[in-house]
């Protein structure tokens, strides 16, 4: 059974720092890339950053360039997403994902944690 369970969400204010956890089972950890996505109430759900199995390729959406670092312990079968000056429109849900690098591109998802930017 695969779970991606995340943790770290809550509540910050602006300018703040947050640090995402996603821990996976169930997976060959090394054969995914991991991502972040989000979403705001109302919008659609958005990448935030991703991450390949040996770390080489590393994706940004604009918004969060220079802000978020996305990392991964392929040890600890664990991603990491770094938050920092963390603004209102950040505000949303949090998810996990893992995409199989390659055929058949099997993708799970974790269950989602709340972050909040509010003063």
């Amino acid at each position: 059974q695969v779970q991606l369970v995340e943790s770290g969400g809550g509540l910050v204010q602006p300018g703040g720092s947050l640090r995402l956890s996603c821990a996976a089972s169930g997976i060959f950890f090394g054969d995914y890339v991991m991502g972040w996505y989000r979403q705001a109430p109302g919008k659609q759900r958005e990448l935030a950053a991703s991450i390949s199995s040996g770390s080489r390729y590393i994706n940004y959406a604009d918004s969060v360039k220079g802000r978020f670092t996305i990392s991964r312990d392929n040890a600890k079968n664990t991603v990491y997403l770094q938050m920092t000056n963390l603004k209102p429109e950040d505000t949303a849900v949090y998810f996990c994902s893992a995409e199989r690098a390659f055929r058949p591109r099997d993708t799970y998802w974790g269950q989602g944690t709340q972050v909040t930017v509010s003063s």
